[in-house]
């Protein structure tokens, strides 16, 4: 859960706060939890909510943040997440969550509340959008 905050907010104490946010959210609501989805898949939406809401604070009031670069791989990994800070929120999670935390299409449709095919669609765009950021330069 912390690698997919920390990939969405691009900080680790963000991420950590996040992480920490969704469980307090998961555990207050607890009680409203249906059962119509499995109970990591309910949390890992309340982590991705409280990503968004915190994105969403980000717009509102942007901050310049300087990246230090240090090699090559320090370069391409800030090269990176500047790419996906730069495509679409739904993209971004649909991205993250497929192939940097190896979700299925089926869960992530669960987390994100959209149809498997849906979900194939977005991460489709993200890569193709994601290649064209990386490859423009």
């Amino acid at each position: 859960m912390k690698s997919v905050a920390y990939n969405l907010l691009g900080s680790q104490a963000d991420a950590e706060d996040a992480v920490q946010e969704a469980f307090l959210k998961a555990h207050r609501s607890l009680a409203a939890f249906r059962g119509g989805s499995t109970l990591s898949t309910w949390v890992y939406r309340t982590l991705l909510n409280v990503c968004l809401d915190e994105g969403r604070r980000r717009a509102r009031r942007p901050e310049a943040v300087a990246e230090p670069a240090v090699d090559s791989k320090a370069d391409l990994r800030a090269e990176l997440r500047r790419a996906l800070a730069a495509i679409d929120a739904r993209q971004r999670a649909v991205f993250l969550l497929a192939a940097v935390e190896g979700f299925t299409h089926a869960e992530i449709s669960g987390m994100l509340a959209i149809s498997e095919a849906n979900s194939r669609t977005i991460l489709l765009e993200a890569r193709r959008k994601l290649q064209e950021r990386l490859t423009a330069k």
